[in-house]
């Protein structure tokens, strides 16, 4: 991936930025021309507050290319408190695992190593379980 792609995604990756429509209020991520809810322009960015729950999981074990030193690795869609769900891996997992409803929160780790002579790091979000009295 070029580094240029990098700065242009950097917000949503780091922030979880996307934007809030004026018109009926729906919060979007990752950021649109057009609301999904209404139809009307939004352009007004929004900072999603990062926590959320777990509503549905998959534990991949046969990983795209790039991504098989990580393997296995837990996969969520993510409800994120303001409404928009988020595709992304789950970190930091004890011996629990995982459970639908678990609360969790985005904090930012790598994801992968360009495997060009770069070797660009590249770090985005993912979730990890919730720690006790954060909520």
């Amino acid at each position: 991936m070029e580094v240029p792609r990098h700065w242009r995604l950097k917000q949503q990756r780091y922030a979880l930025v996307g934007e809030v429509c004026p018109h009926c209020e729906g919060k979007i991520f990752p950021p649109r021309d057009v609301c999904p809810h209404c139809g009307g322009e939004a352009k007004t960015p929004y900072t999603f507050s990062g926590k959320g729950t777990v509503y549905s999981y998959t534990i991949m074990h046969d990983a795209p290319a790039g991504y098989d030193e990580n393997v296995p690795y837990t996969v969520a869609l993510v409800k994120l408190e303001e409404g928009p769900m988020v595709t992304a891996q789950l970190t930091d997992l004890d011996e629990q695992g995982v459970q639908i409803g678990m609360p969790v929160e985005m904090v930012t780790r790598r994801i992968r190593q360009d495997g060009d002579e770069r070797g660009l790091l590249v770090y985005g979000y993912k979730f990890r379980p919730m720690i006790a009295g954060a909520r």
